[in-house]
C-alpha cells in the first residue's frame, strides 16, 4: 500500500481527495480485484499493472463530478436522460449574471421593498401565449399538481380513459389526481371518448374537465377523441374549469410540417382552455420549469395556495427562462438550440457528417491497430432517422445523417462503452452491429470533442489490447 500511495499517479489525486481518501479508494479497488480473482476471472496483464489500472480508474471516477457535460450523438433532440433542452447562449449568460451575486429575485426596485419572483416571467408568458395570468413552478408535474390541488381538491375531475397516461419515470395521471386530493372519474374507452361521455358524467361534485396530452405513444385505427373546443364549451355551460395538460410547450410555428400538428399554447387558450400547463425544457427549449397559464381568477387562487412555496423555482432557473422567453419575444427563436436542431437543413447535416467522417478516418489512419487492418472496420456517412424526443411525436422521424463506425472484432457495444467512459463522454446510438454518431444533436465544438474521444478510445485499446473496454 505504501508503494501504491507514493506512486506519482496516486499522489496526483491528493489535491482533490486527500491522502486518506485515496488510500480507501485504492483499498476498494483491491477488494474488487480480489473478488474477481476468487470468482475465477482470467487476466492477460501482469498483476501489478492490473492493480494500477483498476486503482487509477476508480480514483478518476471518484475525483470527478458525476454530473458532467456529455456529447449527445443520439439524434434525440429533447433527450430526457441527458438533461433535455440545452440552453441558448443568452440564457446561459443570464444564469451567470445572477448566480454569483445578489439579485432582485424577490425585491422591487420601484417599490424599494419586497417583490414577487413570479413577476420576472409572468408578463412575458402572457405576451407569448395570450393568457390573462401565469405562474411558474419547478416542472410540469408540479404545475399539474398545483392546478388540480387549487381547483379540484375534494371534488371530481373528469378525464378520458384514453388519456390516463404514464410519462417518464412513473409519472401517472391517476396517481397525480389522487395526490392532489381530487377524485378521478374516467369516461369513455381507451380508443374512443365522445363529448356525451363527459356530459353524462357531470354531477354537482364535478369541478374540472381535464384533457391530457398523449405523450410517448399514439393509438392508430378507430380512434375518437373529444376536441378542446367541445370541452371548453361544455365546461363554460356548466360553470366548470377546463384544464389542459399540454406538456410540450410549443410557442411558435416550426419549419418541420409534422411538428406543427402539436398545438401551440396560444391556440389552446384561444380555444377556451381555462388552464394550460406545459414544460419549459421541451419544445420551448428553456430550463426545467412548469408553466401554468390561463384565467386570472384561477391563477390567483394558485398563487395563494400553500403548496406553491414547496414548488417554487430558484433564481438561476428564472433567469434562464426569462432570457429564453425574451428570445421568443424578439422573434429570434432560431437561436434556441432545440429549435435550431429540429429545423436543421438536411444538406447542412450531410456536410457536417462528411467533415466528421474525414476527421475520424484521419485518426484511425494514424494508428496501427490489428482491428483497423481488419476488413470489418470502416467509418462512413449514413442516413439516420432522428427524433424530437421529450414525449413528442413518438411515431415521427426527422431525416438526418450520421457517421457509422463498424468494428466487428471489437463490437458496437464495446465501442459505445469506450466513448461513454472517455474524458469527454460521447453518447452515441447503436444500430445492428454499428455505432452511429448522429449529427443533428451536436452542439458547436462537439466535432472536436468526438475526435478527441475517438482518439482516446483507440489509444486505450492500443495500450491494453488484452482487456476489453467495459460494456
Amino acid at each position: 500500500m505504501d508503494e501504491l500511495l507514493n506512486a506519482a499517479w496516486a499522489v496526483a489525486f491528493y489535491g482533490c481527495l486527500g491522502r486518506e481518501r485515496v488510500k480507501k479508494i485504492i483499498t476498494e479497488a483491491l477488494d474488487e480485484l480480489k473478488h474477481d480473482i476468487c470468482a475465477g476471472a482470467q487476466f492477460s496483464l501482469p498483476m501489478d499493472e492490473l492493480v494500477v489500472l483498476r486503482a487509477e480508474s476508480l480514483l478518476r471516477v471518484r475525483s470527478s463530478s458525476t454530473l458532467k457535460p456529455v456529447v449527445n450523438a443520439t439524434g434525440v433532440v429533447i433527450h430526457t436522460n441527458l438533461g433535455r433542452a440545452p440552453l441558448a447562449d443568452e440564457a446561459l449568460r443570464a444564469v451567470y449574471d445572477v448566480s454569483g451575486v445578489y439579485s432582485t429575485l424577490e425585491y422591487s426596485l420601484e417599490k424599494g421593498g419586497r417583490g414577487g419572483r413570479n413577476s420576472h416571467v409572468e408578463w412575458l408568458i402572457c405576451r407569448m401565449t395570450g393568457a390573462e395570468a401565469a405562474l411558474v413552478v419547478n416542472n410540469n408535474t408540479a404545475a399539474v399538481l398545483l392546478a388540480l390541488s387549487a381547483t379540484a381538491a375534494g371534488r371530481e375531475v373528469i378525464v378520458s380513459c384514453g388519456e390516463l397516461v404514464e410519462i417518464g419515470d412513473s409519472f401517472r395521471i391517476p396517481e397525480i389526481l389522487v395526490f392532489s386530493g381530487a377524485k378521478m372519474k374516467a369516461v369513455g374507452c381507451t380508443n374512443s371518448t365522445h363529448i356525451d361521455d363527459y356530459r353524462n358524467a357531470i354531477t354537482e361534485d364535478t369541478a374540472v374537465l381535464l384533457k391530457v396530452h398523449p405523450s410517448n405513444y399514439r393509438i392508430d385505427g378507430f380512434v375518437k377523441s373529444t376536441s378542446r373546443d367541445e370541452l371548453a364549451a361544455l365546461a363554460s355551460s356548466r360553470d366548470l374549469v377546463f384544464m389542459e395538460d399540454l406538456g410540450s410547450g410549443l410557442l411558435c410555428q416550426l419549419g418541420v410540417p409534422f411538428v406543427n400538428r402539436e398545438h401551440a399554447v396560444r391556440d389552446c387558450l384561444k380555444a377556451g382552455s381555462g388552464i394550460v400547463t406545459f414544460s419549459g425544457d421541451k419544445l420551448l427549449g428553456g430550463p426545467q420549469i412548469g408553466v401554468i397559464a390561463g384565467s386570472k381568477p384561477l391563477i390567483d387562487k394558485m398563487k395563494r395556495h400553500q403548496l406553491l412555496r414547496a414548488l417554487r423555482v430558484d433564481k438561476m432557473t428564472l433567469a434562464a427562462f426569462e432570457a429564453t422567453l425574451r428570445i421568443y419575444l424578439s422573434a429570434r427563436q432560431g437561436e434556441i438550440p432545440v429549435i435550431r436542431m429540429i429545423e436543421a437543413d438536411k444538406s447542412d447535416l450531410l456536410k457536417k457528417a462528411r467533415s466528421l467522417c474525414r476527421r475520424l478516418k484521419g485518426v484511425a489512419a494514424n494508428l496501427k491497430l490489428p482491428l483497423l487492418n481488419a476488413g470489418d472496420f470502416a467509418v462512413s456517412v449514413v442516413e439516420t432517422g432522428d427524433a424530437v424526443g421529450g414525449g413528442a411525436y413518438p411515431t415521427d422521424s426527422l431525416p438526418g445523417f450520421g457517421v457509422e463506425i463498424r468494428a466487428g472484432s471489437v463490437g458496437a457495444k464495446t465501442l459505445a462503452a469506450g466513448f461513454r467512459t472517455a474524458r469527454v463522454p460521447v453518447i452515441a446510438g447503436i444500430h445492428d452491429s454499428s455505432l452511429i454518431l448522429h449529427i443533428r444533436t451536436l452542439l458547436p465544438g462537439d466535432e472536436n470533442r468526438i475526435t478527441a474521444s475517438f482518439t482516446e478510445v483507440l489509444d486505450r485499446y492500443t495500450q491494453y489490447p488484452g482487456i476489453p473496454l467495459p460494456e
